[in-house]
């Protein structure tokens, strides 16, 4: 009766069968510290919006995300919908609507420029407006965020809509700095144009996007 054949392994196809265990391992753990950051991310991403949309929109303590679109037959829904435009709706401490939040981005001098900006519904304007992010140049770009009288345009921006609720009945456009004539213009910064109309711009096709969209059914926003 013969002896059973022992089965050696080399040192070659011991290392392999250790990489493969340390690699499965790894994959084990980066898939569980993964799943555990998730909780955490999408909490941070939410007080971070949070706290923009109350910046553009004061008084506002709570924020509730909303979908909307013209294939959607109910208006407005908290689920996203296909081709849907995203926006934020913000209510006060006695759960009375205070406005409308949504994002605009445009193709500035250095990258996209991300704002934020608040609108109010009764004046059918923008009031408000925060940058998400930018990278524009310092000093001159990034007036946006602290030239005070470039601000100003946003206090009441018109964005209110045709009477066929098909479009902006005014487009939003920059104009050259001081030659602002009409709540629907922008006066851009002078030596930033560039970055001021990447706002505007911005502003505009979102504003176009969203508003014919969303006027039919604000009522479906407040309590």
């Amino acid at each position: 009766m013969n002896a059973p054949t022992e089965v050696q392994t080399t040192p070659g196809s011991k290392m392999i069968l250790t990489m493969g265990l340390v690699a499965s391992i790894c994959g084990v753990l980066i898939v569980a510290a993964f799943e555990s950051t998730q909780d955490a991310i999408a909490e941070n991403k939410r007080i971070m919006v949070e706290r923009a949309v109350f910046k553009v929109l004061p008084g506002a303590v709570k924020v509730r995300e909303y979908f909307v679109s013209s294939q959607y037959n109910h208006g407005i829904s908290e689920n996203p919908i296909e081709g849907g435009v995203k926006f934020y709706a913000a209510y006060d401490a006695a759960g009375a609507l205070k406005g409308i939040a949504a994002e605009a981005a445009g193709k500035g001098y250095a990258d996209v420029v991300r704002v934020l900006y608040g609108y109010d519904v009764t004046c059918q304007c923008i009031i408000g407006i925060g940058v998400v992010s930018m990278r524009e140049t310092p000093g001159i770009g990034d007036k946006i965020i602290t030239d005070q009288a470039f601000l100003k345009n946003f206090e009441a921006l018109d964005v209110r809509v045709n009477s066929e609720l098909t479009a902006l009945a005014n487009a939003v456009k920059v104009v050259r700095h001081g030659s602002k004539q009409n709540a629907w213009e922008i006066d851009a910064i002078a030596g930033a144009t560039v970055t001021s109309k990447a706002v505007g711009r911005g502003i505009n096709e979102s504003a176009q996007k969203l508003m014919p969209l969303l006027v039919p059914h604000i009522t479906e926003l407040k309590p």
